[in-house]
C-alpha cells in the first residue's frame, strides 16, 4: 500500500508536466511540423488533419517503444556488466517463456494496430465523391501539367482547359512562379481530380495537402477531397520521370467560388474549350526553351 502511494505521488507531477507541455504546443508542433496548417490550426483540406494524426500518433507510439527498448538495453548493460574478479562467460539462460511470449505478442499487437489504423484512414482517403461539385482532369507529361475543368454538358461544350510548361529557372536557379502551370480550386466545395499520364509514371503531389497519388499511362487514378482554406499551394511530381523531373512543378490556388467561376470564364473567352487533344502529349521542352502549348501563347 505505501509503495502504491509513493508511485501515485511520482506519477502525478509527471502527468501534470506532460499536460502543461502539450497545452503549450502550437498547432504546428501538435501536427508534427507537417505543412498544411496555419498558426490557428486551420487545415488545408478536410483530410489533412487525418493524415497528420496518423503520422504523429505513429511516431509517438514508436518513440515510446524505442525509449523502453533503449532503457532495457542500458539497464541490462549495467546490471550484468563484468565485475572485478569475474572471469569466463556469465551464466546463460534459456527458454524464458514469459519473456519470449512478451517480445512476440507485443510487436504483433503493434503491427496489427498500425495496419488497422492505416487501413481505416486509407479507406476514407480513397473514397471518391459520387457527385462532386467540381470535376477536374490533371494530366502529367514530361515535364509539365495540363488541367481540364470538366463541365456538366454531355457534349463537353462547357469544358475548359489550360496547358502548362515546365519550370523556367533563371541563371541563379530561381523559378519564375508566374510561368508555372496553375490549378484553380474553389474553397469548401467537393473536388474530384482524375489523374492521367501521357507518357511515363508521374505522381501528383500537393505538398500542403499531405497526400499524393501516382499517375500511370493507360490507367486513370482518382482523388477526392474538399479544400478548406484559400491560398496558394506548391505542387510537384513525386516520381522520378526523366531528365527534368525536378522542373515538373505547378501551383494550386484555392479561391472563392466567384473567383473560380471567373477564371473558368476567362479560359472560355480565350477559346480553350472542349477536351484537351493529344497533340502535345510530350512537351519535353528544356529549361532554356519555354515553348508554350498551342492556345497558351
Amino acid at each position: 500500500m505505501p509503495s502504491n502511494r509513493r508511485l501515485r505521488w511520482v506519477l502525478l507531477p509527471v502527468g501534470a508536466a506532460a499536460a502543461v507541455a502539450l497545452a503549450g504546443c502550437t498547432p504546428t508542433e501538435l501536427n508534427g511540423y507537417l505543412p498544411g496548417f496555419t498558426e490557428d490550426g486551420t487545415q488545408a483540406t478536410n483530410h489533412t488533419e487525418m493524415v497528420s494524426g496518423l503520422w504523429v500518433n505513429s511516431w509517438i507510439v514508436l518513440l515510446v517503444v524505442g525509449l523502453i527498448t533503449w532503457a532495457l538495453m542500458g539497464w541490462a548493460a549495467i546490471a550484468y556488466r563484468r565485475r572485478k574478479g569475474q572471469t569466463g562467460l556469465p551464466v546463460q539462460l534459456r527458454y524464458n517463456m514469459p519473456i519470449e511470449i512478451f517480445y512476440t505478442v507485443v510487436p504483433l499487437i503493434l503491427v496489427i494496430g498500425f495496419f488497422a489504423l492505416t487501413a481505416r484512414d486509407q479507406t476514407i482517403l480513397e473514397t471518391q465523391y459520387d457527385d462532386p461539385d467540381v470535376s477536374i482532369t490533371a494530366i502529367g507529361k514530361q515535364w509539365a501539367w495540363d488541367f481540364q475543368y470538366n463541365g456538366d454538358a454531355e457534349d463537353g461544350s462547357d469544358t475548359v482547359w489550360t496547358m502548362g510548361i515546365q519550370a523556367q529557372p533563371d541563371e541563379n536557379g530561381n523559378i519564375d512562379q508566374d510561368t508555372l502551370p496553375t490549378l484553380y480550386l474553389p474553397v469548401n466545395e467537393t473536388v474530384q481530380i482524375k489523374l492521367q499520364s501521357r507518357d511515363v509514371i508521374h505522381s501528383f503531389w500537393i505538398i500542403d495537402f499531405l497526400y499524393k497519388k501516382d499517375m500511370y499511362i493507360g490507367k486513370d487514378n482518382y482523388w477526392s477531397f474538399t479544400p478548406t482554406r484559400e491560398g496558394t499551394y506548391a505542387g510537384k511530381c513525386a516520381e522520378l520521370c526523366g531528365e527534368y523531373h525536378s522542373m515538373m512543378l505547378f501551383n494550386v490556388k484555392v479561391v472563392s467560388a466567384e473567383e473560380y467561376d471567373a477564371y473558368l470564364a476567362s479560359l472560355e473567352a480565350a477559346g480553350q474549350t472542349g477536351d484537351i487533344g493529344e497533340a502535345y502529349d510530350r512537351l519535353q521542352n528544356t529549361p532554356n526553351d519555354p515553348t508554350a502549348a498551342e492556345g497558351d501563347e
